[in-house]
């Protein structure tokens, strides 16, 4: 399993969350940090995920 990391911000810059998670491939992360951002409450809140290469695989301005 690979390392991913999500990252969502206030419109100030003030860090909401800043966590890391295991999937299996990119796809999974994507949908697994899409999961995480609706349960928190998040998906309209600026916020990015990556993978260990650096790969934007979510990103919301």
């Amino acid at each position: 399993m690979k390392t991913y990391k999500l990252t969502a911000f206030e419109a100030n810059g003030e860090k909401i969350i800043d966590e890391s998670f295991h999937a299996e491939n990119d796809e999974a992360a994507k949908a697994q940090g899409e999961k995480l951002l609706t349960e928190k409450n998040l998906l309209e809140k600026t916020h990015r995920c990556t993978s260990p290469s650096g790969k934007l695989l979510l990103f919301h301005p």
